[in-house]
């Protein structure tokens, strides 16, 4: 396209807080930046400058001591702010905004804490945890939904120093215990059920299997959600909430102030081929990574109203509570996105003024297939942003946006990962939004695609790299003493230099533009092809409601094959098969085409919300599926093995 979707307007460019950070830089260095380029350019070729400064300009509670990185030049080993104390709690219950949060659960549950009435429900959480003996370095499970104790039980959490994790309560028992089991916790907080689709599913009998192999736990926490006088006597070591607390009256909470690095939170690799990794973040880099990303890169002011759709199972529930200490309010909302009538996030939006509205390209994907129009429907006056992230999001759905839902909105595609807490590439809220592509790197972080050699390229696909070291690196991996786990898993491939596993492509107008993940990429006749290509051209049919692809080891090659899910009461035959195989001929190239297409009625996908052809590509193969529990669907495979048409040519 020769113009972009959308453009910022002269006014929003100049009270954007980047333009405000850049002028502030100028003068505090005595620089000339002129724009973003310049700006990133500075922050990676003067890290310390840039992280030191940001630390001041975000006001930062904590001590930064003098050293800002040392051994600068190892990855892993480099070491941020190594004399700093801060607490992470403390930064946000400092910043929050006089209403803290606002909480809808479906259209069952609504409601809302001020900042004085999280901040005491912090402090009286922060007693009983202490009562129960969590202190600096312990941890605190949460087997818990999005609701408003589960970030009030976080908060107090990190005010001790002790290490919070989390999963949603879908999670099968074993999926939990493969998470938990590893860390140890010393509290479990679960709640009695939770709504999904507008029905009540009970945690209280899976919670009582889940403490069974989890011996550590002293005590495990029920928080009333749908019934609030639920009983827990049938679970080990259970109490109820309002007795965990009732010994405890609200104080001011006090803060521990600790290094830099001290281990915040731990999250979870998907688990699709193993049992999941255990990933260390510390509580500055997050936080500093978090100020950075919801301030410059997404605009967000005091009194802005933040919303993403999230689970307490993904990173962006951790990226999004970090917004308290950025004067949002919160916009939590748990359950599913279409209940009751696939309007409700849109009445969200504007019965609470929402600011950032932030989903998955799926959740868009869904929408357009649809057929909602949340413009013609909603006034949606308050959005200013619209981020996507959770899988590549497609140029026709950049299109169906601004189209769609609004004309006039920043739509920021993001990616980055539970590896890195936050984003390499997200959004810039000065600059324009070119159709199908993410618009800039992170400040700070070093991005590069690189090619198989290891050289920077530009305008074909590489491996998405970041050459210098930056904050919100993980600390290491949880019973990973010797680090030999965590440097396989990032800097393996090329020596001292962050592999992050995507595909990724540098556009002309410096965009970004991610084709899958690495491990995906089909190869037929020596050829790389990203996934995320084909999905594109497919998903646009009308027959087709989704689809998932993978190669098939065949012949001494790799041959293409195409699972497709189609529109209900359809069939997959032979016209249908050779409209889909001339979209993928016509716009991507002959390789792309699909030696094999296969009708399944659902595909495998992580809790989540991503797919997963690494567990199709096994199925299919006649390989074990290491660890179906990390899926939320995990029946779905049963389509996948043992297909009569996959075993002929």
């Amino acid at each position: 396209m020769d113009a972009p979707l959308w453009r910022p307007s002269d006014e929003r460019v100049a009270a954007s807080n980047l333009t405000a950070f850049r002028a502030a830089a100028n003068a505090r260095f005595g620089l000339k930046l002129d724009g973003y380029d310049a700006l990133w350019d500075w922050s990676v070729a003067k890290k310390e400058d840039f992280w030191r400064f940001l630390w001041d300009w975000a006001d930062v509670k904590g001590e930064p001591g003098s050293d800002v990185l040392r051994d600068g030049d190892r990855m892993p080993g480099a070491q941020w702010f190594p004399d700093a104390r801060l607490n992470y709690a403390e930064n946000l219950l400092a910043g929050a905004a006089d209403e803290a949060l606002v909480f809808w659960g479906e259209d069952k549950v609504k409601r809302r804490w001020t900042r004085a009435e999280l901040t005491a429900e912090v402090s009286r959480l922060q007693q009983a945890l202490k009562a129960a003996g969590v202190g600096v370095g312990d941890r605190v499970a949460a087997y818990m939904p999005n609701m408003p104790e589960t970030l009030a039980a976080m908060l107090a959490t990190a005010s001790l120093g002790a290490t919070w994790s989390s999963c949603s309560p879908d999670f099968g028992v074993q999926g939990v215990v493969d998470r938990f089991g590893q860390i140890e916790p010393k509290v479990l907080f679960f709640p009695d059920a939770y709504w999904y689709n507008g029905k009540a599913h009970d945690v209280r009998g899976k919670a009582a299997e889940v403490l069974k192999d989890l011996p550590t736990v002293v005590h495990a926490v029920c928080v009333p959600y749908v019934d609030e006088k639920a009983d827990v006597s049938a679970v080990p070591r259970g109490i109820a909430y309002r007795d965990f607390l009732a010994p405890h009256q609200a104080a001011q909470p006090t803060f521990e102030r600790l290094p830099f690095n001290h281990p915040l939170f731990i999250l979870y690799s998907s688990g699709t081929t193993g049992k999941p990794k255990c990933i260390v973040h510390g509580a500055g880099g997050t936080l500093l990574q978090h100020l950075k990303e919801h301030r410059l890169h997404c605009d967000l002011k005091p009194g802005d109203r933040l919303f993403y759709f999230t689970t307490c199972g993904w990173m962006m529930w951790n990226w999004l509570v970090t917004g308290l200490a950025s004067g949002c309010t919160l916009l939590l909302y748990d359950g599913s996105p279409f209940a009751p009538d696939g309007n409700i996030l849109f009445d969200y939006a504007d019965a609470e003024r929402m600011t950032l509205f932030g989903t998955s390209a799926k959740y868009i994907q869904s929408l357009e297939k649809g057929g909602l129009e949340p413009k013609t429907t909603h006034s949606l006056a308050s959005v200013r942003a619209l981020t996507s992230t959770g899988s590549p999001l497609m140029p026709e759905n950049f299109d169906y946006v601004y189209r769609a839902i609004k004309g006039d909105l920043h739509l920021a595609s993001i990616s980055g990962g539970t590896d890195i807490v936050s984003c390499f590439v997200l959004g810039n809220p000065t600059a324009p939004v070119w159709r199908g592509e993410i618009q800039t790197r992170g400040l700070g972080l070093a991005v590069e695609s690189f090619s198989d050699d290891g050289h920077p390229i530009r305008g074909e696909k590489g491996e998405l790299v970041c050459t210098r070291p930056f904050p919100s690196m993980p600390i290491g991996f949880w019973n990973d003493p010797d680090g030999r786990k965590y440097r396989s898993a990032y800097f393996e491939r090329f020596d001292n230099i962050w592999t992050h596993g995507d595909f990724i492509e540098q556009t002309a107008h410096g965009g970004w533009v991610i084709y899958g993940r690495s491990d995906a990429v089909l190869n037929p006749g020596g050829v790389r092809i990203g996934t995320a290509e084909i999905y594109r051209q497919v998903e646009q049919l009308p027959e087709i409601m989704e689809a998932i692809c993978i190669g098939q080891e065949w012949d001494g090659d790799v041959r293409v094959v195409l699972f497709v899910v189609l529109r209900e009461g359809l069939t997959l035959d032979k016209s249908l098969e050779d409209t889909i195989r001339k979209r993928i001929r016509d716009n991507c190239s002959p390789r792309h085409v699909p030696a094999k297409i296969v009708q399944v009625t659902d595909i495998p996908r992580t809790r989540s919300g991503k797919i997963t052809e690494l567990a199709v590509r096994d199925a299919v193969h006649g390989r074990p599926i290491k660890n179906t529990e990390a899926l939320a669907n995990p029946q779905a495979l049963e389509q996948f093995t043992g297909r009569a048409e996959l075993a002929s040519s």
